[in-house]
């Protein structure tokens, strides 16, 4: 969704600035802002997954050598 906010963003600040529609090219603006950052955010929720997943693996490994004691 971020990527279609980011692109809609930027077509509303394209017509905003062909129009001289100072409003509409501010929205804009902030669209493209709010996208950049929920794709940072998305980023973000799928580092945190993947350290978890490396978490659990290490915690598994960890618990086979100690049944194996």
């Amino acid at each position: 969704m971020s990527v279609f906010e980011q692109a809609k963003g930027k077509v509303k600040e394209a017509v905003g600035d062909l129009t001289d529609n100072e409003a509409l090219k501010t929205e804009g603006e902030a669209q493209v802002d709010k996208g950049y950052e929920e794709s940072k955010e998305t980023e973000a929720r799928a580092k945190a997954k993947a350290h978890e997943e490396k978490a659990e693996m290490h915690e598994q490994k960890q618990k086979l050598a100690e049944e194996a004691n």
